[in-house]
């Protein structure tokens, strides 16, 4: 895919959409926190010392057990691997995608846009839940993989190499801090979501491109319909 030495196009209308995974394509913020305070609880954590658990949906969880809890490097490596095992007992009904995501990707794809996914999620997983929920118009899926990929950036970069593209030809859909920040790394636009768990203010304050507070709005940003109908 060439680009040429003009302005990059604008976010909406480049021919590469990478989407973040959790809190964007697939509503796993409840079951994310639910798995979070029961891992938590068998450490002997009160509700009070957990804290805000939304701040564990998107970053690397290895990264929120470290930072935010205490834990050291090694404990945190453990507490991570509890919480998989935990997590790995839910199903898809668990875990639902976003009404109107899956439709605005298959339209997408449908103006011969190349869509893909990018996460901070273990990538063998975050497969498996795509096939689960039926979610296999992307072309590639890239996450965490040790010791190939440590961070979303790392995820991107991959997605970007896999479909021979630029940073100037793609954009990444978010909604995390997190997400803007490694879309900024590789040097993509970020356009977010703000119907998952984070706030707009925030996303706002660290540079996102665009907040969209509904998938219509995101539909808009795209130059598609604000709604799904035929």
């Amino acid at each position: 895919m060439s680009t040429s030495a003009s302005a990059p196009a604008a976010p909406g209308s480049r021919p590469v959409v990478i989407f973040d995974f959790d809190g964007t394509l697939v509503d796993t913020g409840s079951a994310v926190m639910q798995t979070v305070a029961r891992v938590l609880a068998a450490h002997g954590f009160t509700p009070q010392q957990m804290g805000d658990l939304c701040r564990f949906i998107g970053p690397p969880l290895l990264d929120c057990f470290r930072d935010t809890c205490g834990f050291t490097q090694k404990e945190a490596e453990a507490v991570t691997a509890e919480y998989r095992a935990v997590f790995d007992e839910l199903g898809p009904a668990d875990y639902p995608v976003f009404p109107g995501m899956a439709e605005l990707a298959d339209e997408l794809r449908a103006q011969s846009r190349r869509i893909a996914i990018a996460t901070s999620r273990k990538e063998d997983r975050a497969r498996e839940m795509a096939h689960e929920l039926g979610l296999d118009q992307f072309e590639v899926i890239f996450g965490l993989n040790e010791p190939i990929r440590h961070t979303k950036a790392d995820s991107i970069r991959d997605v970007l190499s896999a479909l021979k593209a630029s940073p100037a030809d793609a954009v990444l859909i978010g909604d995390t801090v997190h997400d803007i920040r490694g879309a900024h790394e590789v040097g993509l636009p970020c356009i977010t979501v703000a119907f998952g768990a984070t706030d707009a203010s925030a996303l706002i304050a660290a540079g996102a491109d665009a907040v969209c507070h509904d998938v219509a709005a995101l539909r808009t940003e795209f130059g598609l319909r604000g709604d799904t109908a035929a």
